[in-house]
């Protein structure tokens, strides 16, 4: 089966699930990435509408204006190190595990459902948990 999402529904769960399952990354060795001009450049954008953002906001900015993120893995001498693009999100979001996607789809999912979509936008597959 083949799921397809627009482009900017596969943003907003990708958002979703950085607000509530980027914490699970660091139990797993890896630390965030981005590059600092980049971040206060998306910053300075989202103020520019007139919006006060959150972190997640402005790493999805981030991605928005051509950049990107990267999980530093600092336990397994960088296997798991990857780094993503926008064009990761639109890709992979629907590829996330069907009960998973459709938890985030009908609102009703949690920490869990944060992490397994983060983990198949960056690694393409749930690695950890």
């Amino acid at each position: 089966m083949e799921i397809i999402l627009t482009k900017q529904e596969s943003e907003d769960y990708f958002h979703s699930a950085l607000c509530n399952g980027l914490g699970y990354m660091r139990g797993y060795g890896l630390e965030l990435e981005y590059k600092k001009e980049e971040y206060k450049a998306a910053v300075e954008q989202i103020k520019s509408t007139g919006k006060s953002p959150c972190f997640e906001d402005v790493l999805l900015e981030i991605l928005k204006m051509g950049g990107s993120l990267t999980f530093v893995d600092i336990e397994c001498e960088g296997e798991y190190t990857r780094t993503i693009s926008l064009n990761d999100v639109h890709e992979r979001v629907a590829k996330t595990p069907i009960d998973h996607l459709v938890d985030m789809i009908k609102e009703n999912d949690d920490a869990n459902t944060a992490d397994v979509i983060i983990q198949t936008v960056f690694f393409e597959d749930v690695i950890f948990g």
